[in-house]
């Protein structure tokens, strides 16, 4: 029998940066250990659980003990019972003033939520008003404004009317002088109407 003397080929290193798959063994290790963090996570719940169900039992339980021995104490009418009793009235008395107390602030809740309700309504309607009356009075200025501007247009129309009727009336004057051959220069009065029309028509065309 003869036996091979060589050597077991190995397996090529994996290329840098390359991770190697993991093996079944790895594969099953981490699958029981997330099994087993998922089971200890279940179990501190239920400790908590109960924990908290048993704490509630055993506070249940000293209420019941601790009735039970103030009925027992009760019974035996002595005073220490009284004392009891008394301090009882005065829990309840106080509870009862601390229930008023919360009934009347509640009510006072609700009237401040009230008046908070009014307030916000009266401002929205004065800011309403406010704004009315600024558009009323915006309006009255256009308003005026606009009658202002159509009186000033007015006044400009009939003042060119006039003036184009003066300017004729002038230029009418003018030609009657001329038309009769009336030495004007000559003739004071007429000198100083043909003076003052050619003045005015000089000044009428500056304008």
């Amino acid at each position: 029998m003869e036996f091979s003397t060589a050597c077991p080929r190995s397996k090529p290193p994996p290329p840098p940066g390359f991770a190697p798959p993991p093996s079944e063994d790895e594969e099953c290790g981490n699958g029981m250990e997330l099994n087993f963090i998922e089971s200890a996570k279940e179990s501190l719940e239920e400790v908590g659980k109960v924990k908290t169900a048993f704490e509630s039992k055993a506070l249940v339980l000293q209420r019941i003990q601790l009735m039970d021995a103030l009925r027992k104490k009760v019974k035996q009418n002595d005073g220490c019972t009284r004392l009891i009793m008394e301090t009882m009235k005065d829990i309840i008395k106080l509870n009862w003033e601390v229930f008023q107390a919360h009934q009347q602030a509640r009510v006072i809740r609700e009237n401040l939520n009230d008046i908070r309700r009014k307030r916000y309504f009266l401002k929205q309607a004065e800011e309403e008003k406010v704004l009315q009356i600024f558009t009323r009075k915006r309006k009255k200025k256009e308003v005026a404004r606009m009658k202002m501007t159509e009186k000033l247009k007015l006044l400009h129309r009939n003042a060119q009317h006039e003036r184009k009727v003066i300017m004729l009336i002038q230029n009418i004057l003018q030609n009657i002088i001329v038309g009769c051959r009336i030495n004007w220069a000559e003739d004071p009065s007429l000198k100083a109407i043909i003076l003052q029309l050619e003045k005015e028509i000089s000044i009428q065309n500056l304008l």
